[in-house]
């Protein structure tokens, strides 16, 4: 199994040399040796000593497995600084795992309350997995994102709370999580050309009506506001790439 975890490291970092630097300059492996001592005292019974050893595996890595966490084989923890693992949580085969993520609980309640992550699962950098919920195999999940319910295989899961933004995650590679869609962002887009669209046929309703010209006036003095704000949110996607 460790040599599965120090094959994927080369296979997925470029930056990796050879075998002396990853097993000396790489935290994610080293928390990981220290993991599976400490997973097997927890196993057999013994007292104490599996979370001395996670205790002390996270003063030199930064990184906090408890000794209950169930880790495949294959799995790679990027530069690792803050990744907190609880009791209960299962990580499956191959999955990556990048710095400041937590797989946590959501409470004091007792028995599995920590996430199950199937195989080939991408978790970015702060992203939160949290109470007992079922990420399936191939999941990617955005950066900084919240995940809160159950996550179905092969999609992308963004934003907080996280919700899914593709449904196909067979194709293309693995490590590429940044190209995931703003969905808050698409929606603002959407609502805001449907507002445009309904202020272009209001404009064309008042155009055609003479009726009431004093009522029409007061409300053609606000139209260069809306100009003015229609710029403002026009930045704001822009900066968003919407």
């Amino acid at each position: 199994m460790l040599l599965t975890d120090l094959r994927t490291i080369f296979e997925r970092d470029p930056a990796a040399r050879n075998w002396i630097e990853v097993l000396f300059c790489y935290p994610g492996f080293q928390a990981l040796l220290f993991h599976r001592v400490a997973h097997w005292l927890y196993k057999i019974g013994i007292p104490f000593l599996p979370r001395f050893i996670s205790h002390i595996s996270r003063f030199l890595t930064g990184i906090e497995i408890h000794p209950g966490a169930l880790i495949g084989k294959g799995v790679f923890i990027d530069h690792g600084m803050g990744v907190v693992i609880g009791e209960t949580a299962i990580v499956g085969d191959y999955a990556l795992i990048y710095q400041g993520v937590t797989l946590g609980g959501t409470g004091k309640e007792s028995g599995k309350r920590h996430p199950t992550l199937g195989s080939h699962v991408v978790v970015g950098a702060g992203a939160k997995v949290l109470g007992n919920i079922q990420i399936g195999d191939r999941v990617r999940v955005g950066a900084g994102s919240v995940v809160l319910r159950d996550v179905p295989s092969n999609t992308t899961v963004v934003g907080i709370p996280g919700r899914v933004t593709r449904q196909n995650n067979l194709s293309g590679d693995v490590l590429d999580h940044d190209k995931v869609r703003d969905v808050e962002a698409e929606v603002i887009r959407a609502l805001f050309e449907r507002v445009k669209a309904l202020e272009k046929h209001l404009g064309e309703l008042e155009d055609r009506s003479s009726l009431f010209p004093n009522e029409l006036g007061d409300e053609q003095t606000d139209k260069p506001k809306c100009n003015n704000s229609d710029g403002m949110i026009e930045d704001f996607l822009d900066g968003a790439g919407i």
